[in-house]
């Protein structure tokens, strides 16, 4: 069965499938330089955000992977603060995310709650294993992918550690 990039509803998110028209306003969300220091990179003009959101949404050239982005929609006042994307590996039940949350918005449980939404989501759709990459100095993020139920392994590349969540045919919501 394959993953929908539907909408996903939270506590206090929306998690809404990503479009080319969100660049304007998520630029604005990732202008702050902090964000991109584990990341890497650096802030792109909205123009360059919308060229890449486009690439985003025409998916993945690779016929064995799915990609999945989603914006962070705060219900309270409509404002997008992030987002949560996921590369699914249909074939072998697997999806690597990652998330991240605009500097105003950090520190409230947001990028928690929204991660926690995409881990069930994938879980629904019969995905049964789950990584990120996270660098080892990102406590912030490492706090998510455990509020999300991964745990650090002993794997790195490229100086990040790889997070796993990996399920048991028993702990399938499907198989029971």
């Amino acid at each position: 069965m394959p993953v929908p990039t539907s909408p996903v509803p939270t506590a206090r998110l929306d998690l809404v499938p990503l479009r080319a028209e969100h660049a304007e306003e998520m630029a604005t969300v990732l202008a702050d330089p902090a964000l991109h220091r584990f990341i890497g990179g650096e802030p792109l003009p909205a123009d360059a955000l919308r060229t890449r959101y486009e690439r985003l949404v025409s998916g993945s050239d690779d016929p064995a992977v799915t990609w999945h982005n989603w914006v962070l929609r705060l219900r309270a006042d409509a404002a997008l603060i992030g987002t949560v994307q996921a590369t699914v590996t249909p074939a072998r039940y697997t999806a690597e995310i990652a998330w991240i949350t605009g500097t105003p918005w950090q520190g409230h449980g947001y990028a928690s709650e929204a991660a926690r939404a995409l881990v069930t989501h994938l879980i629904r759709h019969y995905v049964r294993t789950i990584t990120a990459h996270i660098h080892p100095s990102h406590s912030a993020s490492a706090a998510v992918a455990r509020a999300a139920g991964l745990s650090p392994t002993t794997e790195s590349h490229e100086g990040e550690t790889l997070w796993r969540l990996t399920l048991s045919t028993r702990q399938l919501p499907w198989a029971t």
